[in-house]
């Protein structure tokens, strides 16, 4: 058993009940603290990060992975952005979703209240640890952090910064709390923490998710994964399709919500198909395709299944050729990841069919898929993007991390 682990699931399970009793305003004014103590404490943030920067490339990882780990100024004030945000919203806790009352005088409301506990685990990224902190904190939820070994001086150094935030303003500093062991087994010890853990949530990639998904019993709501298309269909304009592939693929290759497929129709790729091959290639983007891209384009490897299944988080794609929005709609839902997908249509009833017939948590039409975000959808951060069907689905922020308790007054009733 691993003492930080137990220890830190105990302390975060008793920050929980003591949570319970905070008010909206003492939230914000907590919120309000890590955001000031983030661009006080920046320089440190940063020099911290430029340790995580530097063991990274001494593994040679991908820039675009380099990417998703690196801090800087603009990302730090992005974070307190978020934060400011959180802020401005709505507390959802006791929130009165409904009331009635019943012949016998009793009256039943129901209303939302924190989950308690959350168990967050988590690959590379940084600014997690402070999106996670702070909708944990707005909706009265501790919550326990658990990155990886390659943000280890970068998730420590914000960590430091929300308890001296929180230390300013009274607020209880074990509400947030980070494993330093990095090592596989304490993320296995997570796993089965039900005593202490109300939720877990996993944000990263599909090894990770399928790992605690496979493996734990603490409930877990199944996150970020993102093998996303985007389907041409034959009446697309064509003055918005490469803006959108380039947007979607190529602007921050390494995120869930980039693509990693591209379906062109036969009759539109006739057409522009070369036009669109050229242009990722001129974006440096590798092109794995099926035998009618190879043809026009020599450069393209020829796609098997799994390229057509695979997670890239890089410069890289897989394009097929289609006949019709079924075929297309078929091959969504037979490799996607019930993430991310978009259409490029101007024919109403081929859009409505897409739609409504892709199975995903977030569908779009003449958009790039990189608006699935929180803070882009106005939550304020997320903590990450639900791709199961039960609780929540989509992009999560504040009422996703609630659950909800119903409320009974009587005068002396009794049941016959």
């Amino acid at each position: 058993m691993n003492n930080e682990v137990i220890q830190k699931a105990k302390l975060v399970k008793e920050a929980s009940v003591s949570l319970q009793g905070k008010t909206t305003q003492q939230k914000n004014q907590a919120l309000q603290a890590i955001s000031e103590q983030l661009l006080i404490d920046q320089a440190y943030i940063l020099s911290e990060n430029e340790k995580d920067i530097q063991e990274a490339k001494e593994t040679n990882i991908s820039a675009s992975m380099l990417d998703r780990l690196t801090l800087n100024a603009e990302r730090i004030q992005a974070m307190c952005d978020q934060i400011e945000l959180v802020v401005s919203l709505p507390d959802p806790i006791g929130e009165q979703l409904e009331q009635f009352k019943k012949e016998n005088g009793l009256v039943i409301s129901k209303r939302r209240v924190p989950l308690g506990a959350l168990g967050m685990i988590y690959e590379a990224r940084p600014n997690v640890t402070i999106d996670a902190a702070a909708l944990s904190l707005k909706t009265s939820n501790a919550v326990l952090l658990r990155g990886s070994a390659s943000a280890k001086f970068s998730n420590r150094a914000l960590v430091v910064s929300i308890h001296k935030a929180l230390q300013r303003v009274s607020f209880p500093e074990n509400a947030v709390l980070l494993i330093e062991d990095t090592s596989r087994e304490s993320v296995k010890e997570l796993f089965h923490l039900t005593e202490y853990l109300d939720l877990l949530i996993p944000r990263g990639g599909k090894n990770l998710i399928d790992l605690v998904v496979n493996e734990a019993t603490v409930p877990v709501i199944q996150t970020g994964a993102g093998n996303c298309h985007v389907y041409v269909d034959a009446t697309a304009q064509y003055e918005m399709v490469v803006p959108i592939i380039l947007n979607a693929k190529a602007q921050r290759p390494s995120v869930c919500n980039s693509i990693e497929n591209l379906l062109l129709h036969q009759d539109f790729f006739n057409e522009y198909g070369k036009e669109i091959l050229e242009a990722l290639a001129d974006a440096n983007v590798g092109i794995y395709g099926d035998e009618k891209v190879c043809e026009v384009f020599p450069k393209a490897i020829l796609a098997t299944e799994e390229h057509y299944a695979e997670e890239f988080s890089d410069l890289l794609i897989s394009i097929k050729v289609v006949d019709t929005v079924e075929e297309a709609i078929a091959h969504i839902n037979q490799f996607g990841t019930q993430h991310s997908e978009s259409i490029i249509s101007e024919d109403a009833t081929n859009v409505e069919r897409f739609l409504n017939d892709v199975d995903a948590a977030v569908v779009y039409h003449n958009a790039s898929t990189r608006f699935t975000d929180g803070f882009e959808f106005g939550f304020g951060a997320e903590i990450g993007i639900s791709t199961q069907k039960l609780h929540v689905r989509g992009p999560m922020g504040l009422p996703a991390l609630t659950t909800t308790k119903f409320y009974v007054q009587g005068n002396g009733q009794i049941r016959e």
